[in-house]
This record gives C-alpha cells, structure tokens and sequence, in this order.
C-alpha cells in the first residue's frame, strides 16, 4: 500500500533510502535545508556534485547519503516564485516527479522530501504543498517501487499547510 506521510522534524535524521534536497542550480550547498544537508552528509557531498556541473530547475540528480541514515540523496533546484505566470507550478511538479522516477529507478522504497521552494526561493506555501502533494499522489498511483513518501515539515506552519493540503486532496 503506498502512501503519504506528513511529519515534522529534520529531514537529515530520517533512515530512508532517499532524502530530496531542495537544492540550488549549483548542487554545491546553500542555505536552509540544502546547506543542512551539505552540512550533515560532510565534504564528500560537495564532491560529488561538482561532478554534475550543476542541475535545471525541474531535474534531479543522485548521490550517495554519505554520512546521512539516508542510502542517497536526491538533489533537485525547485523555481524561484515570480507570481506564479513563469511556469513555476509545472517546474515545481518536475521536481518532485523527477525525484521521485529517480528513486524508483534505484529501488527505493522509502523517500522524504522536504517543502520545495518554499523558503528563500519564495513559491507560497499553500500552493506548494497542493502541487508537492498532488504529484506524490499521481505518481504513487502508478509505480510498484516507492511504497512510503513522507513529507518533512521544517516547522509547524508548514505542517499545517500540508496536513491542509492533504485533507484536500483526499475529499
């Protein structure tokens, strides 16, 4: 039975075969969940995605977990929020549909993800989590590998937006 989890914690200390790092094009560590992420796989990371020259808004590309409980990371740039005429919702569906074919054409079973350009990059939350959860929904609907995708809430305002979210989508 696949499904969604809504939690709230640190993405970095969860045991699952894959984290999304809400990364930046460079896929070499920034600020909020993808520094924490740099931060707690150490230096190896930024090694290993130096090799890939950088990543689209939309696509996603997979490393190790290195240090992290987490088997790989999965690195994915989200869009940055321009008032929502830019395409931001189809780039920010290609992230987490991308993230997750990539975890499935590695076997992973389990996936977490954190809110996708919600922070700095400034896509607003509501729509977000409405855009994160429909595409995690779609996706688990027509896949036999990903069995578990939890959604990792950095703090109780967008736990809420997505427990909101989800009580939505499931009407």
């Amino acid at each position: 039975m696949n499904k969604i989890k809504i939690i709230q914690g640190d993405i970095t200390t969860l045991k699952v075969d894959a984290i999304v790092n809400a990364a930046n094009t460079t896929l070499r560590g920034g600020g909020g969940v993808d520094g924490a992420i740099h931060r707690a796989a150490g230096p190896e990371l930024d090694v290993a995605c130096a090799r890939f020259h950088g990543c689209n808004t939309g696509e996603a590309r997979i490393t190790p977990g290195f240090r992290l409980p987490a088997r790989y990371i999965i690195h994915t740039p989200g869009p940055f929020w321009q008032g929502g005429h830019h395409g931001e919702a189809q780039l920010l569906h290609n992230s987490y549909y991308n993230s997750l074919a990539l975890a499935a054409q590695q076997h992973c079973e389990t996936v977490a993800f954190p809110s996708i350009s919600t922070g700095v990059y400034a896509y607003p939350l509501d729509q977000a989590a409405e855009v994160a959860l429909t595409t995690i929904a779609d996706f688990l609907k027509n896949n036999q590998v990903v069995q578990t995708v939890f959604m990792v809430c950095f703090d109780p305002r967008t736990l809420t937006a997505y427990q909101q979210a989800y009580q939505e989508l499931n009407r």
